[in-house]
């Protein structure tokens, strides 16, 4: 197990590979990728039963990301986390290259469960997962992150209805709460609110947490994995563009791209030297 320090030191890593990459790729969604890394990295340094030497391990967890356009920061984490060579992300975003600005299928990259991007489908794949995994006997659990944005999908809700009904518990949804969508306010948008209520009256033990607080994850995971009868949802309140402070809570940096000196002054707020 990781401690706080060594998983807060990795999120400042990779946040500023995440938006170096942006820059040098010009590909978007940069607020969007900054707001889920404490998520997983929680998850990757600290949860996940997985092997990076042997990466379709039947009895692995699995872990599909189902706000796809996050996908930037899940390439830099399974990099980090040994799935494949860091220098192989100087490609992202190139034409021909397997980083693309969603996730892959499976075969075409160790380490993606499922192609994604798509809104509203990470979820009912996972679901199937883990009533595969509820069938067979097999003890893996089953992670997904949503985005806020993302439950204004029908698809999310039934998934949701399904497993509550069959009692799915080894399924667990991080929602990437960050309040905004590409076009405004989650909750202007949609009515989210009561988010965690919506989820409990669905029948899923429900949870909100801050979304960098890594002692508040890490103990809502512990509840998921005590919890036996029901799904779990985590609400994970968080920050879209989390820690540059010209980036946090401003809805341009859904598509803007960083320019040298944004890359620069950002490494310095992250405190990386290079």
């Amino acid at each position: 197990m990781s401690n706080y320090q060594e998983l807060i030191e990795r999120s400042n890593l990779l946040r500023s590979r995440i938006i170096e990459t942006s820059s040098l790729s010009g590909t978007p969604h940069l607020g969007s990728c900054l707001s889920c890394v404490d998520l997983l990295v929680a998850l990757y340094f600290n949860e996940l039963k997985i092997d990076p030497g042997n990466p379709r391990d039947p009895l692995r967890d699995r872990f599909i990301l189902s706000k796809g356009h996050g996908v930037p920061a899940l390439f830099q984490v399974l990099a980090m986390r040994g799935f494949y060579p860091e220098s192989w992300l100087k490609d992202y975003g190139k034409d021909g290259g397997i980083f693309a600005e969603h996730p892959p299928t499976p075969d075409h990259l160790e380490g993606i469960e499922a192609a994604t991007g798509s809104l509203g489908h990470g979820l009912p794949i996972g679901l199937g997962m883990a009533l595969a995994g509820r069938i067979q006997k097999q003890t893996y659990n089953v992670y997904t992150v949503l985005g806020d944005g993302e439950c204004n999908e029908g698809s999310v809700w039934e998934a949701a209805m399904l497993a509550a009904a069959q009692k799915v518990s080894n399924l667990c949804v991080f929602v990437d709460f960050n309040k905004w969508q590409a076009t405004g306010r989650s909750e202007e948008v949609m009515a989210l609110n009561s988010l965690s209520g919506k989820w409990q009256a669905f029948g899923w033990n429900a949870l909100e947490i801050d979304g960098h607080d890594y002692g508040q994850i890490l103990a809502a995971l512990e509840s998921f994995k005590l919890e036996n009868t029901k799904p779990t949802a985590i609400i994970a309140h968080t920050v879209k563009g989390k820690g540059v402070s010209f980036m946090q809570d401003d809805n341009n940096w859904h598509y803007r791209i960083p320019n040298a000196d944004e890359v620069n002054l950002a490494k310095l707020e992250l405190g990386i030297s290079s």
